[in-house]
């Protein structure tokens, strides 16, 4: 009688997971995607459009519920977008501070602790007009603002909305 061999498996470590077995989102990703849903939601509810003053508040409470360093660096772009950009409009979107223009975001703030990165970001949509050449940085990285870092991003958003 032959002896039968059964073949047994290599097994691996398992690779450390930065998604759930939900869609591939990490818990984060999904937070983010649950307040975009209730901005919408408020959006619909404030008759279709949000006002200036709806986004204004909605940016200040967000920016406010925000931990250190964020909330300080949040609230000065808030200060740096809204006095270069006047007519810009503040909202949230995806749960952070953003500013539109024609109903469309231009630029927003992503908060360190939002996915828990090491560096705060201030990026620009596909609406700046930030075009130089073939290639041009839309994302800016935020470890600290001084006063150089202020003038490049008012700079910045002064060109995105030309």
């Amino acid at each position: 009688m032959a002896e039968k061999k059964t073949a047994k498996k290599a097994t691996r470590p398992a690779a450390k997971r930065t998604s759930d077995r939900s869609g591939g989102f990490t818990a984060d990703e999904r937070a983010a995607m649950k307040e975009r849903a209730q901005e919408l939601k408020a959006a619909s509810r404030r008759s279709g459009k949000a006002s200036k003053e709806d986004g204004e508040r909605d940016v200040l409470e967000k920016i406010a519920t925000m931990p250190e360093p964020d909330r300080g660096m949040a609230g000065r772009l808030h200060a740096i977008v809204t006095s270069t950009a006047p007519d810009l409009v503040p909202r949230t979107w995806y749960g952070m501070p953003a500013y539109s223009k024609d109903g469309d975001v231009l630029c927003f703030f992503q908060a360190a602790s939002k996915f828990k990165s090491r560096y705060a970001m201030f990026g620009f949509s596909d609406k700046a007009n930030l075009d130089d050449g073939s290639v041009w940085p839309t994302y800016y990285a935020l470890k600290k603002l001084t006063a150089t870092e202020e003038k490049k991003l008012a700079a910045l958003v002064k060109k995105a909305i030309s």
